[in-house]
């Protein structure tokens, strides 16, 4: 099994590209995960990870995350290689995300001025929410 579940801070606001082959949307951006435990007398450390979206995933994430956005990710691992200009094979492991949740306050996401937050609104309204399971009737999982 391949699964990878990631909560972190876009390092930097997304870069668009579209595949050659099938003119496919492509966002790539690197996420910034603390590490859980720190050394004493130091000062928490972080791991990057390159990220990858495509498609419709690709249009959500260049229209609503940018610098500093913290989201939880899962998604899956791959390696690729490539010839770089000197004919040196170079290996590259990156993310390939499959969904993507924002994991900011509510507050913080108010806190556009651009009247994207009716629109992040209406899009998580289109997952299930608690009320939507309670008022089914079906038994909370906590």
């Amino acid at each position: 099994m391949n699964k990878t579940i990631l909560l972190g801070r876009l390092t930097k606001s997304p870069e668009i590209k579209f595949s050659q082959a099938n003119n496919v949307k492509i966002a790539t951006f690197s996420l910034a995960v603390n590490r859980k435990y720190t050394k004493k007398g130091e000062e928490s450390q972080a791991d990057f990870f390159n990220i990858i979206t495509f498609s419709k995933l690709a249009d959500f994430v260049e229209k609503f995350l940018n610098q500093g956005t913290q989201v939880c990710i899962s998604g899956r691992l791959q390696t690729r290689n490539y010839e770089d200009k000197n004919g040196i094979r170079r290996y590259v492991t990156e993310v390939i995300a499959e969904e993507i949740d924002f994991a900011d306050s509510y507050t913080k996401l108010e806190g556009n001025t651009d009247n994207t937050q009716e629109t992040v609104s209406n899009n998580l309204n289109e997952k299930n929410t608690q009320e939507d399971f309670i008022s089914n009737g079906d038994d909370l999982p906590f």
